[in-house]
């Protein structure tokens, strides 16, 4: 093209972000071309939308790049180009008519797709911001806000599972329950059927724990590990489970994936 320089009709059914991001990648590759001259055509679902575009892209001899999902509207842009010469790059049909012919799986053929998924990854982003901030009871306020509320003694993968959940876009806050410590307002403010009670077995708990302190360094004749210690942790937990009316899972044995399936099947009619 004449003086180096490509003028560009961008249309999308969506906001055209994906094909942006492509041409610009391609630009990157051509620093002698100018591409900048681009116009943005975004959610454009009808033929009538679409025809006056094309006219006006072939009268300013512009190439036009498509992400349309709407396999009428990218026919009506490739026979437009047959007929007329205009230059015409189709963004979406060729993987797509791979995957739907090696798969035999039809497309949604929904504008905008891909923005709701990128709104799931940011809720997840979100939840595991929030399991991080309201992790070890650090801050009992978020209980309010949660969609789940974990208690039990240390050691019984409250903070593992926390994050697993939240990869799973959930909220979720924790509190570790020590008999000295008092239990904070905010688990009287909440519904009961947010609360999960991790209890475990006692042999279990203690040969967890004194891995722990192992790791650590530490001697593992303490009270952290004393059985007598533990029955009185459990004990305690077992009657705050009981207060709150908290659904209580034994985790012994149970991958955080196990512990979260059980906590969905449970509880899917309240969340």
């Amino acid at each position: 093209m004449k003086n180096d320089k490509i003028k560009i009709y961008l249309v999308s059914d969506s906001v055209g972000e994906t094909a942006q991001k492509i041409i610009s990648a391609v630009s990157a590759q051509y620093p002698s071309i100018d591409m900048s001259d681009i116009k943005r055509f975004p959610f454009i679902t009808d033929e009538e939308l679409l025809q006056p575009i094309l006219r006006d892209a072939l009268h300013d001899k512009a190439v036009v790049v498509t992400t349309l999902v709407d396999k009428k509207l990218v026919n009506l842009v490739a026979d437009f180009a047959k007929r007329t010469g205009l230059q015409f790059v189709d963004y979406m049909s060729p993987l797509s008519e791979i995957v739907e012919g090696t798969f035999g799986i039809q497309p949604l053929q929904e504008p905008g797709a891909i923005h709701k998924l990128n709104e799931q990854y940011f809720s997840r982003v979100s939840a595991i911001e929030f399991a991080v901030r309201y992790d070890d009871g650090k801050d009992s306020k978020g209980f309010l806000e949660a969609d789940y509320v974990l208690l039990g003694v240390s050691r019984t993968s409250k903070t593992p599972l926390s994050m697993y959940m939240a990869n799973r876009n959930h909220k979720v806050a924790n509190l570790p329950l020590i008999p000295e410590v008092a239990l904070p307002a905010e688990l009287d403010q909440i519904d009961p059927k947010k609360i999960i009670g991790l209890t475990t077995n006692i042999d279990s708990l203690m040969d967890i724990r004194k891995s722990r302190l192992h790791s650590l360094g530490l001697k593992e004749d303490s009270a952290y590990t004393n059985a007598d210690r533990i029955q009185e942790e459990l004990n305690y937990a077992a009657s705050v489970f009981e207060k709150y009316n908290a659904l209580v899972i034994n985790v012994d044995k149970k991958s955080i994936e196990e512990t979260t399936t059980i906590i969905e099947n449970l509880t899917k009619n309240e969340h």
